[in-house]
């Protein structure tokens, strides 16, 4: 038995030595492996290439060229390279109109790896000649067709003398063929383009012909999608009649009236192009309708009126009749307001009449007041403009800190007009926004005062360089009156806070009734701004408010506030962070907003 131990143990040696003879030759090999795998991960460096070029060219060749993925195995990898860049780089020279160049590729140094794509342009192709042609109904051998074909070829862009770039001919072809599509030729195409360039003078020769086919005017609607609706919440929305000459500008106009409406998801609007209806041809309209009941609430602070909390319910289909009734209670740390309103669709002339009803109390600068008004106006509505004229009854109890308490009543015709010209409704660079409100009541209609109140605003935003931005703000006011007594106030003036005089608490000038502030008669505020912005949505402001509110010009003295502020194109609107300096007293007071106020 011993020996038989012995003989095995002796073998069991021999086994761990096989063994570790094997996994060593394993771990080499793993070694090996594992170094040639990083050797296939590692990637060679790219060919260094140099190119020497004018600025501008060398800019474009170094965003769009194809640099040598790793190093010229032999001579014949690098001249199949070199072939390619060559071609690569006319490609790129003739859009920019350089049909001619040189164009070397080799070693900087011999035996180098660094290389060297050296470009001589040569000279550039300009414009020699331009044909443009029309057929179709548009080539009409009569005054009118004669001066709108003559006015086509007078806005052509691309003139004889100037430098022949692929990307202008494109875009000039375009143009003109948008010209003639937009008005009355919806079939308007492009029949035949040439580009004639002759190396030797570096002269092209243009020439375009478009057949316009027939003109269209305006059939019938096709309306699809309507369930809910009858076709006329849109008929007061169309803004051409059958038989009106075809405008594609209206179509979309038309889409966008439709589009913007909240009675639909989706709208698309466009005219049947068969040639054969050309004298009537069908509008097809395809709507997608919304729902019709919707509710929401939100939560929210302004520096203005404290902490917010809302709930609104809005009915786009009040009665079966298309008309939006919408309701609305909100409660603020200062304000709490519960509100319905009815606005019928617009007519055909734009107008539409609103019925509104409102219960508001306020607690600001130590005025309580209580607030009940039920109005009617009729309003008219364009891309520009808003005009609105009505009718409003109000009844106000006013309590004063300090002061006797009073209930004012007042039966008020108001007129109301703003017109706009911005080049944005969301983020403003430059335009303007007026409006001007004249309203009043008589002793003689349940009123407690006679009264006529005039208002006036006035903003403009001016663009200065690329980015940045100046805004001015100017508002004056004027309540002609024995007394403010018997005023609801709706028709009186206070001042102080967001757009108006920062560095002042909210509606903290005006006149002094016991320990409260109480609205005056007279107003005038005005506000300059500078913004620069840092980034696209990121920018920084400089501004200056100046103005007051009193009963009397007598007792007007301006009060003056500055500061800076920071400002952020957010998803939700303009966000405005503004600290701002008393100037009589020195006080920083912070104040934040979201959205233009107009």
């Amino acid at each position: 038995m011993q020996h038989a131990f012995k003989c095995y143990h002796g073998n069991k040696q021999w086994l761990v030595v096989l063994l570790s003879c094997w996994l060593l030759y394993l771990s080499g090999c793993g070694i090996v492996m594992a170094a040639s795998s990083a050797e296939k991960k590692k990637k060679p460096d790219p060919v260094e290439v140099k190119i020497v070029a004018p600025a501008a060219l060398k800019k474009l060749l170094e965003k769009y060229i194809t640099l040598p993925a790793q190093p010229f195995k032999d001579d014949i990898s690098q001249a199949i390279y070199a072939r390619k860049i060559r071609q690569e780089s006319a490609e790129l020279l003739v859009t920019e109109g350089y049909f001619t160049p040189g164009i070397e590729f080799g070693r900087q140094k011999e035996n180098s790896q660094a290389y060297e794509l050296r470009i001589k342009p040569g000279a550039r192709t300009r414009v020699a000649t331009i044909s443009i042609e029309f057929r179709g109904e548009l080539a009409a051998d009569d005054p009118e067709h004669r001066a709108r074909t003559a006015q086509l070829q007078a806005e052509w862009p691309l003139k004889p003398g100037d430098i022949f770039r692929s990307a202008r001919w494109e875009d000039a072809k375009s143009a003109l063929l948008t010209s003639v599509v937009e008005k009355d030729y919806a079939t308007a195409h492009i029949t035949e383009s040439q580009a004639k360039v002759d190396p030797d003078t570096a002269r092209a020769t243009l020439s375009v012909i478009i057949d316009s086919g027939p003109a269209f005017r305006y059939g019938e609607l096709q309306i699809t999608g309507l369930e809910r609706y009858k076709s006329d919440v849109i008929q007061n929305s169309v803004p051409f009649r059958p038989g009106d000459p075809y405008r594609r500008e209206q179509l979309f106009a038309f889409q966008a009236a439709l589009q913007n409406s909240q009675l639909f998801n989706a709208a698309a609007v466009a005219i049947k192009t068969d040639v054969a209806l050309h004298r009537a041809a069908p509008v097809v309209v395809t709507l997608t309708e919304a729902q019709s009941k919707h509710v929401g609430a939100g939560l929210g602070y302004s520096s203005n009126n404290g902490a917010r909390g809302e709930v609104n319910y809005r009915d786009y289909n009040f009665l079966g009749r298309a008309w939006n009734l919408g309701s609305l209670l909100r409660l603020e740390q200062k304000r709490q307001t519960f509100s319905a309103r009815v606005d019928t669709l617009p007519d055909a002339n734009r107008y539409q009449y609103s019925l509104g009803a409102r219960v508001e109390m306020t607690d600001i600068r130590n005025l309580k007041t209580f607030n009940q008004r039920v109005d009617f106006s009729r309003i008219r509505t364009t891309a520009h403009s808003i005009l609105q004229a009505g009718i409003n009854w109000q009844r106000e109890q006013q309590e004063p800190a300090g002061a006797p308490k009073m209930t004012n009543e007042t039966l008020a015709l108001d007129l109301w007009y703003r017109y706009h010209d911005i080049n944005d409704p969301v983020n403003v660079r430059s335009g303007y926004v007026s409006e001007i409100r004249l309203g009043g009541g008589s002793r003689y209609a349940l009123s407690d005062q006679n009264f006529i109140r005039s208002y006036a605003r006035h903003q403009h935003w001016f663009p200065v360089g690329q980015r940045d931005t100046l805004y001015f703000r100017a508002e004056a006011g004027y309540t002609l009156a024995p007394s403010r007594k018997g005023i609801p106030q709706e028709y009186l003036f206070r001042a102080g806070g967001i757009q108006s005089i920062r560095g002042y608490d909210f509606l903290s000038l005006g006149v002094s009734e016991g320990d409260a502030i109480v609205g005056g008669r007279v107003l005038a505020t005005g506000t300059a701004e500078y913004v620069h912005w840092l980034t696209n949505d990121w920018g920084a402001a400089v501004f200056t408010d100046v103005g007051d509110a009193a009963d009397s010009l007598k007792k007007f003295d301006l009060a003056l506030g500055y500061g800076v502020g920071a400002r952020w194109r957010s998803p939700a609107g303009p966000f405005a962070l503004d600290l701002a300096r008393r100037h009589d007293t020195g006080t920083l007071r912070l104040h934040f907003s979201i959205a233009v106020a107009f």
